[in-house]
């Protein structure tokens, strides 16, 4: 068969993804069909396909870069939960190629608004409890001290001297290490549940029936329990009032406590638990979104940068153990240092 499909540039991997596509005969694809279906931040990439009952989802993942079997075994565990994870149709795991379910290209990014907030992140908080609900230790490999660390180490690299040009002095470097080392206390000492690392608006679907899609989990881990609520509540992509993130926040933890999930009795002991892991997550994301566009020329992620600063920013602000940070982000932006809430 052909493997130039109208409108598709032809490449190595389609050579080898379309003649698989025509031997999966029971789901009748139209391959003059297949497109783009989303954009990713790593090495895989996402088509969609027609048939004459719907549509289908197509992973790409070159294997010398990215494995599906993660993939496949996170989709499985998640799925325990009773959470709408794409349904796996077909595996070609030696070429990396998946043929998926359809969620829709309805995400929360897009559907979010003023008026629907509070439902769907009502929503999206009960999908992430029944995730964490069947959580259990050695099935997916642990967020230890390296993992959390080897991230932390990405925002002097990438946003600090790559990004911005300027270098780690020894005084900044010992702002660094005295940081890291109070972020990653508080981190270790979280309770442990499974962590989807990305679980935000890009990456949940509206399927308008109260059970969000949930995307993206390859890289699942076994971790710190408001990790995937930092990254819900304070989205790269979408920001929130503090008094209505503090409100959601709340409502996650009364329904954690209710099902007896391993979260802090004490509320304020837990928003300081959610506040520093905000911080290592952020810190985090400033060196990803710079890597992105300094070695791999996705420049969409800059314009992202300054709310991740706000949030990093603004938390290191309010915690003493967090002040020499605070200032340093500050002359990294080159900003006067404003009114700071110690606790």
């Amino acid at each position: 068969m052909s493997t130039t499909v109208p409108n598709m540039p032809s490449d190595s991997r389609l050579s080898l993804l379309l003649p698989w596509l025509q031997d999966q005969a029971g789901f009748e694809l139209d391959l003059s069909s297949i497109r783009p279906a989303s954009s990713d931040a790593s090495f895989r990439r996402y088509f969609r396909v027609d048939s004459a009952g719907g549509s289908y989802i197509v992973m790409d993942a070159p294997p010398d870069k990215e494995k599906v079997e993660p993939f496949i075994h996170v989709d499985e565990l998640f799925k325990e939960s009773g959470v709408a994870v794409p349904e796996i149709l077909a595996r070609n795991v030696r070429d990396g190629f998946l043929l998926l379910s359809d969620l829709g290209s309805r995400t929360y990014l897009a559907e979010l608004s003023e008026n629907n907030a509070d439902q769907l992140y009502r929503e999206a908080l009960h999908a992430l409890v029944r995730i964490q609900m069947v959580s259990r230790p050695g099935v997916l490999p642990e967020y230890d001290r390296e993992a959390l660390l080897r991230e932390l180490k990405l925002f002097p690299e990438w946003y600090i001297t790559r990004h911005l040009g300027k270098e780690i002095t020894p005084a900044v470097q010992a702002v660094l290490d005295r940081t890291f080392d109070v972020l990653l206390a508080n981190n270790l000492a979280q309770p442990q549940v499974f962590v989807h690392r990305d679980y935000h608006s890009r990456n949940l679907m509206y399927l308008g029936n109260g059970n969000p899609g949930i995307l993206d989990f390859q890289d699942a881990l076994y971790g710190p329990v408001t990790y995937d609520l930092v990254s819900l509540l304070k989205d790269a992509y979408v920001e929130w009032e503090e008094a209505r993130v503090l409100d959601w926040v709340i409502r996650y933890w009364e329904m954690a406590r209710k099902v007896g999930l391993p979260v802090n009795p004490d509320i304020d002991q837990f928003y300081r638990d959610f506040e520093f892991m905000g911080v290592q997550r952020h810190l985090k994301v400033l060196g990803i979104f710079a890597r992105l566009y300094h070695r791999d020329g996705k420049e969409n992620y800059l314009k992202d940068i300054p709310l991740v600063m706000k949030y990093a920013s603004k938390a290191a602000h309010r915690y003493t153990e967090l002040a020499p940070l605070a200032k340093l982000l500050d002359d990294l932006q080159d900003v006067k240092p404003g009114a700071t809430y110690s606790f």
